[in-house]
């Protein structure tokens, strides 16, 4: 095939057009279906635990406009657009969206952005939906891993944004030129700094993926309408690689076995509602706790080891140990150990208000002390936590958390799966009933059969009037 440029964005754009569904490698294809349900399960417990995505509600349905695409678990129709924003915002909200195998996240943009232009569009196959969640998974797990990362751009809506023009792209039928046209034009939605993960106070790290899945569905409109992008949008002089990375990136393994290879397959599902390198730390902390027999009352004190990105959990000790809102509680580090001491698990009933301010967990948050380890420093795979505990009476015992629970190691099985959408569906604004609940989950397992894939967004509906759905 003749591009205008060999830009990387032209062979990106046409593996992602022409994705079929019967292409794809079967572990692509399942985690392209456990993505959708995963995510469409996190955007309704998010709904009705984070306090912050009301304000998003409110301004989307403030905005009015044509009847496209459904706000999930409040209910209404509003633009593709502006349902993208607001399912996207509620689709990382806990946190408990999944992940790369070396972190950061694509599918709470990609799942929103793909629903809102399928309900726009209009009798999309379950196959061709799958198909464009595949193509977007891969195409951002080929640049996560091969680009100079330097940990101060948010990857995830860096570089989601793309993922997301991808895959809504694909879902229109766009041919690999528009579906170009379309990554360019999502370079105006690219951005994202790590203040925004690693800082506290601000609400924007629960709804960041809304910007990326909103900036995705416009650029993938606005290409099926002929504007053009950037010919030279990866690799131009002036282009992403440049500017985001210092030029450094590798060319031959992003393009590596490209439309065989769908590297998606290897995303991985949370079983837990926490930023996801803190996981082997809470798995470690759980396990000293059950294989010793332990109580709370026997620990002096808690020694995480951390590497650089883990020490970013810690800071400031004191605002980390009694994190004030729900979305910091999810990035502290002392606050989850404790949890994880306290509790034996980590729900997402543990971020509610008052859980915040449960005095045995708080308590315990004082004991955690973070010990800088450069050994567990973040370079490409999530990098593992080391817990030690100093007992009262005068034992050490200490584990590193291999074999975490949704890892590589320990992947998620489907019923993992299932049980964790009907626990998320459960906390719901407007909790669909179990009968619906059941709908969602057997037509997202028999995706790739059904005519219409929003049947998926119609099973879990709401009634807009319920006064439980207003903000």
């Amino acid at each position: 095939m003749a591009f205008p440029t060999n830009d990387i964005v032209h062979h990106l754009a046409a593996c992602a057009a022409e994705t079929r569904y019967e292409d794809l490698p079967p572990e692509a294809a399942e985690a392209a279906k456990k993505s959708i349900l995963d995510t469409l399960g996190v955007i309704l417990a998010a709904s009705g635990t984070e306090p912050a995505v009301r304000g998003v509600i409110d301004l989307v349905r403030e905005g009015g406009g044509r009847p496209e695409a459904s706000v999930l678990a409040f209910g209404g129709k509003v633009p593709a657009m502006a349902a993208a924003f607001a399912n996207g915002a509620m689709a990382h909200c806990l946190d408990y969206d999944d992940q790369t195998p070396w972190g950061q996240h694509c599918s709470s943009s990609i799942v929103p952005a793909v629903f809102a232009v399928a309900e726009r569009q209009g009798g999309v196959r379950g196959a061709d939906l799958i198909a464009a969640v595949a193509a977007g998974q891969d195409l951002f797990a080929r640049l996560r891993r091969n680009v100079g990362w330097r940990k101060d751009w948010n990857l995830s809506t860096v570089l989601g944004v793309f993922a997301a023009a991808a895959a809504a792209g694909r879902v229109l039928g766009l041919s690999g030129e528009r579906l170009a046209d379309a990554l360019g034009i999502a370079s105006m939605q690219s951005s994202g700094v790590m203040e925004v993960v690693a800082g506290t106070g601000s609400d924007l790290r629960a709804m960041y993926a809304g910007f990326s899945a909103r900036g995705a569905v416009t650029a993938a409109l606005l290409a099926q309408k002929g504007i053009t992008g950037v010919p030279d949008l990866f690799e131009g002089e002036h282009g992403v690689f440049r500017t985001y990375f210092g030029g450094v990136y590798d060319r031959e393994a992003i393009l590596a076995d490209l439309g065989t290879d769908y590297q998606g397959g290897g995303t991985l599902y949370k079983p837990w509602p926490a930023v996801g390198t803190a996981h082997s730390h809470i798995h470690a902390t759980i396990g000293l706790m059950t294989d010793h027999g332990l109580a709370t009352d026997d620990i002096d004190e808690i020694r995480v080891h951390v590497g650089d990105y883990h020490d970013l959990m810690c800071r400031p000790l004191d605002a980390r140990r009694a994190p004030s809102t729900l979305v910091d509680a999810k990035f502290s580090l002392p606050f989850l150990v404790a949890v994880s001491a306290v509790r034996g698990t980590i729900r997402v009933s543990d971020f509610l208000p008052e859980a915040l301010r449960d005095t045995e967990v708080l308590d315990v948050a004082r004991r955690v002390v973070p010990v800088p380890d450069k050994s567990l420093d973040w370079t490409m795979e999530l990098p593992p936590g080391h817990v030690e505990l100093v007992l009262r009476d005068g034992r050490r015992v200490s584990r590193t958390g291999t074999g975490v629970p949704g890892s590589t190691e320990a992947p998620m099985t489907w019923d993992g799966i299932t049980r964790k959408f009907e626990d998320c569906a459960s906390a719901a604004v407007t909790a669909p009933c179990p009968e619906k609940v059941r709908t969602a989950v057997r037509l997202v397992r028999d995706l790739d059969a059904v005519d219409d894939a929003t049947e998926v967004v119609r099973a879990l509906a709401t009634i807009q009037g319920d006064d439980r759905s207003r903000p």
